[in-house]
């Protein structure tokens, strides 16, 4: 198939991905995946506010994606709304394996995730640079969290899908991986695809994992060499 952009079925768009670039966060990263252009920001360990979220065995964790209000074509209200709401409840899912979250009892880690331009598969590249940003804050890992998404578009399999793709899609499925392990941290789906064509997307979008984690370790030794 032709694509929109010209792409191969299983070719990911333009990645760019850059490590410490917030003065005042602890850690953070920046990235532009197609036309995505996002911040992550860890701040912390820190004192738990409120305090009733703190726990004696472990760090709480909390992600906040947000979105300007141009960052889409169609002005978004300010404030975050339930979309952005359960997409940081799910980056906190997919990043929590990942982190040493024990060894930082009654404390708090946060990750601020800023979509400043959005394209398709904002929560993939968001949680990949939020993961650049904890190993730039000095949060123990068990290792890097890699995310890319697969979808169905015209009958195809196609891996990333970009906006025109995604608003015209069929379904899409994104995926988070721990890289160490290959752990699934993510896997959601929106839409309908056979039982094969489900296993074709979960390829292709591992394989595209697998390439975004070697991205990440690329900007890692660009900020800290090898």
């Amino acid at each position: 198939m032709t694509r929109c952009d010209g792409r191969k079925k299983n070719e990911l768009r333009d990645v760019k991905m850059e490590v410490g670039v917030l003065k005042r966060a602890d850690g953070s990263a920046y990235i532009e995946w197609g036309n995505n252009k996002i911040f992550a920001g860890v701040y912390g360990p820190k004192e738990v506010i409120p305090r009733f979220l703190a726990r004696n065995d472990r760090a709480y964790l909390r992600c906040k994606y947000s979105m300007t209000p141009f960052s889409v074509e169609e002005r978004k209200r300010p404030g975050p709304d339930r979309r952005s709401v359960e997409i940081g409840k799910v980056t906190t899912g997919a990043l929590a394996p990942a982190i040493l979250l024990e060894n930082y009892p009654n404390s708090m880690i946060e990750i601020l995730i800023d979509v400043m331009q959005a394209d398709a598969g904002t929560r993939c590249a968001g949680i990949t640079a939020a993961t650049l940003a904890l190993v730039d804050a000095g949060i123990p890992m068990r290792g890097l969290v890699s995310a890319c998404a697969a979808g169905k578009v015209d009958d195809e399999i196609v891996l990333d899908l970009c906006k025109e793709e995604d608003n015209l899609g069929q379904a899409d499925i994104p995926l988070a991986i721990l890289s160490r392990t290959e752990e699934i941290t993510l896997l959601q789906m929106d839409g309908i695809m056979t039982e094969n064509e489900v296993e074709e997307a979960l390829g292709l979008a591992i394989e595209g994992c697998k390439s975004v984690y070697q991205m990440q370790m690329d900007a890692l030794k660009t900020k800290y060499g090898d």
